[in-house]
């Protein structure tokens, strides 16, 4: 009998409601599925050590091409699950008049009633390394605004207690992802183009775990397209029923 396919994601919920969707080919297909999560460099490392057989998902070129082009050679492109882009976000709250840009973060009103803080994921994460080069390109931190990184939790916690105090704030974030189905986020106009492009949500599978797969599941991996909507959407149906791993 032959061994399980072991499915390797970042450890983000988006990352968990695509994995889901891959597990369900191959489920569809006979084959037994061993799933694990890690931070976004460490995944890829896992990927490049044979440790884990398929990786959903690569967001290439932006992203995670710092990551992927130590272990290439060892690995074939399947398909493009969805388009992700990043974004900093506001709440749908704060009138574009007021704050349309990245640049308007230095004018009132938002000197007086933005959130200094801006609070991001892990530090292995695009939208974190794009962050942490915007505060200091568009001297943001001569008026207090500084970056942290942190767990998903410290991030969207941070956005949905403010969204709920109708506090101004600004979210460090990405297309897709829960908070998109849950409330209206606005993305600032970034004039220096410092947030990367959209990328494509690549599905990986490493050359040497390719007959264990099968070719039928392979053919169906490769045929696979969720889109943006529609992992959103079940990255909010994992969170609420409770089976978000991370």
């Amino acid at each position: 009998m032959s061994r399980a396919i072991r499915v390797g994601h970042i450890g983000l919920s988006f990352h968990d409601a695509s994995a889901t969707v891959v597990e369900g080919v191959l489920h569809r297909h006979g084959l037994q599925v061993e799933r694990s999560a890690a931070p976004h460099e460490e995944m890829f490392k896992r990927l490049g050590r044979g440790e884990v057989d398929i990786l959903v998902s690569a967001w290439l070129p932006s992203s995670h091409q710092i990551y992927l082009d130590a272990i290439a050679d060892g690995v074939r492109k399947l398909t493009v699950l969805y388009s992700p882009y990043c974004i900093w976000g506001v709440p749908d709250f704060v009138p574009v008049e007021a704050v349309a840009s990245v640049s308007d973060l230095l004018e009132e009103p938002a000197l007086t009633r933005m959130e200094r803080l801006i609070q991001g994921i892990n530090p292995g994460a695009g939208i974190s390394r794009f962050s942490q080069e915007m505060i200091s390109r568009y001297g943001l931190g001569r008026a207090g605004y500084h970056f942290e990184t942190g767990t998903e939790a410290d991030c969207f916690g941070t956005f949905e207690t403010a969204y709920k105090e109708k506090r101004w704030v600004v979210i460090p974030l990405w297309h897709p992802q829960y908070l998109h189905n849950r409330y209206k986020i606005r993305a600032l106009d970034e004039p220096l183009g410092m947030l990367g492009t959209r990328d494509e949500a690549t599905l990986l599978v490493r050359k040497d775990a390719e007959a264990i797969v099968g070719p039928e599941a392979l053919a169906e991996l490769s045929d696979l397209h969720i889109g943006n909507d529609k992992v959103s959407a079940l990255d909010d149906e994992l969170r609420a029923t409770n089976v978000v791993t991370s």
